[in-house]
């Protein structure tokens, strides 16, 4: 199974260059004009995207654009592609980060094996960044990977033992799996689709 790794790197990140990704995204962006238009996404990074388009624009152009699962971006267009043109995004630090973290889970999403989740549909989570905190109190910060009113899988260094009550967020669960990245957990109860976003929007 290969799980991808932060789609941001230290050193990337500091010159100003991420990783993109494959994704199948749809949305709407808006030019300078006020106009609105469909759109698709099939590679984005933190730092830039790939707008597919039958729409005509200008290198410099301003561009606001709404993508599914990943929300309000802006940016100014930096070059013509086939079928689009490719938009410099500008985002904060912050911003940047927290797109890092919902390209990487859309990444993994497809390639996490989750057995107990399989009959629940996956959730973007509204934030990815969490916190895992154990019995004992202690606590450490993670990212969910994948996510569903049933469990997830999470992105942490350490590996609590298999059956460890956790507490992600707010939502109490055990560890049932460990996999390269992470482990996945299983809530002790199924959860409604509204306490899964109360839980996780950030």
């Amino acid at each position: 199974m290969q799980i991808y790794r932060d789609v941001s790197s230290p050193n990337l990140a500091a010159a100003g260059k991420y990783y993109s990704v494959k994704v199948q995204l749809y949305g709407r962006f808006m030019l300078e004009d006020r106009t609105e238009h469909v759109c698709q996404i099939d590679e984005m990074s933190p730092g830039d995207v790939i707008i597919t388009t039958d729409v005509m624009a200008n290198n410099g152009e301003r561009v606001v654009a709404y993508i599914d699962h990943i929300g309000r971006v802006e940016g100014t267009i930096e070059r013509m592609v086939s079928g689009g043109f490719q938009v410099s995004l500008t985002a904060s630090d912050r911003k940047k980060n927290k797109i890092a973290a919902q390209l990487t889970w859309l990444a993994n999403k497809h390639e996490l094996d989750m057995p107990e989740d399989r009959r629940h549909q996956r959730i973007a989570p509204r934030n990815p960044i969490s916190t895992l905190s154990m019995a004992d109190g202690r606590q450490y910060p993670c990212r969910i990977l994948d996510l569903s009113i049933s469990g997830a899988a999470v992105e942490l260094r350490m590996r609590p033992a298999l059956n460890s009550q956790v507490i992600l967020g707010s939502m109490r669960g055990r560890v049932v799996r460990h996999f390269e990245e992470g482990i996945a957990i299983e809530f002790a109860t199924v959860q409604s689709r509204e306490a899964i976003d109360i839980a996780f929007e950030g």
